[in-house]
């Protein structure tokens, strides 16, 4: 298998690191507000696109691949906010496992 080759330079983007914190609504129920943990420079490529109907509503789920360099603080169930978008983290990996890069499959909160 050939080694995978990951460019620095497609790391342009600017994205700021978010962590989740559940904030008691007074019903029972927690609010999620998001926290900025630091700036990151990423790579952000579209996926997939997956459209159904649920509940009489039409809804889409947009899947994002984003690479950014190894970082302890990189972990599922925080996102990424790029631009006006947040990209929830589902998964983490590190395709070649040098620790130098890792990929991030996410889903794009509407």
């Amino acid at each position: 298998m050939a080694p995978l080759f990951l460019d620095p330079g497609l790391l342009r983007k600017r994205a700021v690191l978010l962590a989740p914190e559940a904030e008691p609504d007074g019903a029972g129920g927690a609010a999620t507000n998001w926290t900025e943990l630091r700036e990151l420079s990423v790579h952000v490529e579209p996926v997939s696109v997956a459209a159904r109907e649920r509940f009489d509503r039409h809804e889409a789920t947009i899947t994002h691949r984003v690479i950014c360099r190894s970082s302890e603080e990189v972990m599922r169930g925080r996102a990424f906010g790029v631009g006006t978008r947040r990209l929830v983290i589902a998964s983490v990996h590190d395709p070649d496992e040098t620790g130098r890069f890792l990929v991030c499959r996410c889903e794009e909160e509407a």
